[in-house]
């Protein structure tokens, strides 16, 4: 390829950045304010310290106007929620008193006042803080935080772009708050916010913003003409404010379809849009509404969602066509780089050739950088060259492609992903089998990760202790977590997963074609970090993963165990995945290997498996075309996991943190005998909708909030039962928590499971008959 005529002003640049610091800095110094050792102001310090750090980095790789108001102690809707003055009532005595300890309340929640509810940010695995907005919400301007930030990076000598949650999807993504009516659409606050972000934007400008980015993902979403023509009312009216920065509305994870003439005909000068993946229909939709004439364009043509390297080749071909539709061109990630790991450098135990394939937030800086040069020097032909290489080198690598696999998959016939026995027959052998109490009781899987596991876990790895040593100590774990379980009364009990360092990656690790990464770690929510593994060839199962982790529990108990395993959706929606082929067939093939384990779990003996599937509503497609293909594969995915069993063995699921009541028939179509939901913070909103939909399977909608610290008293749970009894019948109704127990403490977990069966016992005493 030839580089082509130089073109002025191409600058590159980056919508957000990893929060946590190069060794989670930032959770170690938010964790430690939670525990008393670190004061407010040493945890302040320590973000400012990680935010300098970012932005030097930032500017010396050639980034030359960098985002800030993007870092946060938790999360940026909740940040959003304090920059607007919307701290819920029940928060607002705690928020006056102490700014910082409010936050985290809202986020946590307190003795005395619940948390926000948490649910997942689009289609990634970052969960965000919903705001409760009612129709006597109050806003208030405070911008301490973003004005405070800009600030900091205008002092150190940076040009510092503030990037904000926009103001259409912070009222798209809010929620309405306890007692308001319930017709009540947060977005009818529109004319009450738009002064707030007046405020807002003339303070940023005073402190020196030229640019401001009004992040407004949920444009990118199927919207009614309605919302287009309130997007439309919202952009007008802050343009026309003369007392403000240049506005950036930026879009990602998907084309913007009908607000993209909305906002190109709007007065902003910029818009940032996303064309990778899904969201390169924007190309061509962009040179149907005539190009963006006078205005900045942010394009995103480096994946800031996935690990994978760019082929510069296209990426330059795109932006040849976009540097004729817009009066000025700026390159960038698609997205935040908040969605991928920090560095792929630090990874010592990838294999240097798989490690060429990669590109973690620093190396797709680099390639943002580089592509900005190619356009305004035209001087990369050797760094295309070497891309190109690098990309064939991974197209012909034999970890990508496995015969027998690709064979396996396709043989499945249609009759492989179906149990051949009805709902009503398999639940009476069940029963037969289980000989289980009305409102039986039972956990999500994980129970507490204590810190004499992580000790164990990092003995191992440092060679302190052999193998037998480790493993004893496993058992140890198991024998106790049994023991309490038997005690505190649960009906179906679990092993407790001490030997598993994460859900998805416990398996991948056994799992052919994963990498796992070190280092790779991505925030999840708050403190919650997470290391997604990378799905780069075909997958298939060489040994048993769990049958004897569970057995052993098992031996323990006369009482169920469940085996419990990660399903095939959430296997590929929490890892990165390969992009050389569709996800449809990467999903059978990790199917089929679930397939394996289930069939081996029960000829073990194993009556109850649980194959959690979180991720199913969070994969969805943004835009409701594409969403009957996936809901088909990911269906179709999980019963060929789970339908190879006799009727007498119980299938349970597990989802939580996300919105379910617009995919109740694809929760039907799994066709598991038992179904977990997050429910608690809802107050057993999807246990309704599951009635109103005529859900005929069992439910167990969570009535423990793990996410929040505090232990509920048994009178809360026994409302809650007593609220789900009213939508699910007591002969199809489970008891349990919202999640697992992973990431509470056993001070915490021990006395609310107790709690729970307590409750659980209180109302199976009530019932009739």
């Amino acid at each position: 390829m030839t580089d082509r005529s130089p073109t002025p002003q191409v600058r590159a640049t980056v919508h957000g950045w990893p929060r946590q610091g190069p060794s989670r800095e930032l959770k170690k110094a938010v964790e430690g304010y939670w525990a008393g050792r670190v004061t407010g102001d040493q945890l302040r310090t320590t973000a400012a310290g990680l935010r300098r750090d970012a932005w030097q980095w930032l500017a010396d790789a050639g980034i030359s106007e960098v985002p800030t108001g993007d870092f946060s102690l938790y999360d940026h809707m909740l940040d959003a929620v304090v920059m607007t003055g919307a701290v819920p009532a029940r928060h607002r005595l705690a928020f006056d008193a102490d700014p910082l300890d409010g936050y985290f309340a809202m986020a946590r929640g307190a003795d005395t006042a619940a948390p926000l509810e948490m649910t997942k940010w689009f289609d990634t695995n970052y969960h965000y803080l919903v705001p409760e907005l009612g129709p006597d919400t109050v806003f208030a301007a405070d911008t301490r935080e973003p004005v405070g930030q800009l600030r900091e990076a205008v002092a150190l000598g940076h040009t510092g772009r503030p990037v904000l949650v926009g103001p259409i999807t912070f009222l798209l993504l809010s929620k309405p708050a306890p007692g308001a009516p319930a017709d009540f659409q947060p977005l009818t606050l529109l004319d009450r916010l738009l002064p707030v972000y007046a405020e807002l934007l003339a303070d940023l400008r005073a402190a020196g913003a030229s640019w401001v980015q009004l992040d407004e993902p949920a444009l990118v979403k199927d919207q009614s003409p309605s919302v287009l023509n309130v997007t439309a009312r919202a952009y007008r009216d802050l343009t026309s404010l003369t007392d403000r920065p240049k506005l950036l509305v930026a879009s990602y994870f998907d084309r913007l379809g009908e607000a993209l003439p909305v906002l190109a005909r709007s007065a902003v000068e910029g818009l940032a849009m996303d064309f990778t993946g899904p969201a390169a229909a924007n190309l061509d939709a962009l040179a149907a509404v005539g190009g963006l004439p006078g205005k900045r364009l942010v394009a995103g043509v480096v994946d800031g969602r996935n690990v994978w390297i760019s082929d510069l080749e296209r990426s330059l071909a795109t932006l040849a066509t976009l540097l004729g539709l817009a009066e000025r061109v700026d390159v960038a990630p698609s997205c935040s780089l908040l969605h991928v790991p920090l560095d792929v450098a630090v990874e010592r135990d990838l294999d240097p050739q798989v490690a060429r394939w990669l590109a973690f937030a620093r190396q797709k800086t680099a390639e943002v950088v580089t592509l900005a040069r190619g356009l305004t020097e035209g001087s990369i032909a050797p760094q295309v060259a070497a891309n190109r290489a690098v990309l064939a080198s991974r197209a012909a690598s034999s970890l990508t492609r496995d015969p027998a696999v690709r064979a396996r998959c396709a043989a499945v016939a249609p009759e492989d992903a179906r149990r051949p026995q009805p709902f009503a027959e398999r639940s009476a052998a069940q029963q037969a089998r289980l000989q289980l109490p009305p409102l039986p009781t039972t956990s999500i899987g994980s129970f507490p990760q204590t810190r004499e596991l992580r000790l164990a876990r990092a003995d191992l790895r440092a060679e302190r202790i052999n193998e037998a040593a480790y493993e004893e100590r496993i058992r140890a774990e198991i024998r106790d977590t049994i023991a309490f379980q038997e005690k505190a009364g649960l009906d179906v009990l679990v092993h407790g997963e001490p030997e598993r360092n994460d859900m998805v990656q416990y398996f991948a690790e056994q799992l052919t074609g994963y990498l796992a990464t070190q280092h790779g770690w991505v925030q999840s929510y708050g403190t919650r970090y997470v290391r997604p593994p990378i799905l780069a060839g075909d997958v298939s199962r060489p040994t048993p993963m769990t049958v004897a982790w569970t057995s052993y529990a098992q031996s323990l108990t006369e009482r169920p165990v469940k085996g419990m395993l990660t399903g095939p959706v959430t296997l590929l929606a929490w890892s990165f995945v390969r992009d050389d082929q569709p996800l449809a067939d990467t999903a059978r093939q990790v199917a089929l290997a679930l397939r394996d384990e289930v069939a081996d779990l029960e000829a073990a003996g194993t009556a109850v498996v649980q194959v959690d599937e979180p991720a199913l509503r969070e994969a969805l497609p943004l835009r409701r075309a594409a969403r009957p293909a996936y809901l088909a594969w990911a269906t179709e995915a999980f019963r060929l996991a789970t339908s190879a069993v006799r009727a007498d063995t119980q299938i349970h699921t597990h989802m939580c943190y996300a919105e379910f009541g617009e995919i109740l028939d694809t929760v039907e179509d799994l066709d598991a005998d038992v179904i977990s939901l997050e429910a608690a913070r809802s107050k057993m909103q999807i246990a309704d909708e599951l009635a109103a939909a005529g859900y005929a399977q069992a439910v167990g909608p969570g009535v423990y909030d793990i996410h929040a610290p505090r232990v509920p008293e048994e009178r809360e749970l026994t409302d809650l039962i007593d609220r789900a009894l009213l939508a699910v019948p007591a002969e199809r109704l489970w008891i349990n928590p919202d999640c697992g127990l992973k990431t509470r403490s056993w001070a915490e977990a021990g006395p609310a499971l107790e709690r729970m069966t307590a409750a659980a016992r209180r109302v199976r005493a009530a019932l009739p008959g």
